[in-house]
């Protein structure tokens, strides 16, 4: 499948179609994304009721977003990893090891985030 670069108001239609064609997927295959979004939809809105500056909002609001983000990056990474062959590689296993320690990190840096701004 060769694909055609689009420009425009097009391209701008496509990428939020793949996006969401994206966000979908990782929603209906992945069970850590699933489970991850659906915290994002309590802590979301929890994170308003919290009495702090706007800069605070924001940084509860990023860090979820950002646990979110490093989901979906590590899926696209175990895809690829598995779409180029099923066999056990060091090298393989390292990839996906990664991607799920960066998955880890963001989760840390979610719950310092979120203890900094209520005990802190």
């Amino acid at each position: 499948m060769k694909y055609v670069k689009q420009k425009g108001t097009k391209r701008l239609l496509n990428a939020g179609r793949y996006a969401v064609e994206g966000l979908t997927d990782a929603f209906k295959t992945e069970e850590a994304f699933k489970q991850e979004a659906i915290l994002a939809l309590v802590l979301i809105p929890v994170s308003f009721c919290i009495e702090t500056t706007a800069v605070g909002h924001a940084l509860l609001v990023a860090s979820v977003l950002f646990v979110l983000l490093m989901e979906l990056l590590n899926t696209a990474v175990e895809t690829v990893i598995e779409r180029i062959s099923d066999d056990i590689h060091p090298l393989s296993k390292r990839a996906k090891d990664l991607g799920s320690a960066a998955v880890f990190v963001s989760l840390l840096n979610m719950g310092a985030v979120w203890a900094i701004i209520i005990f802190g």
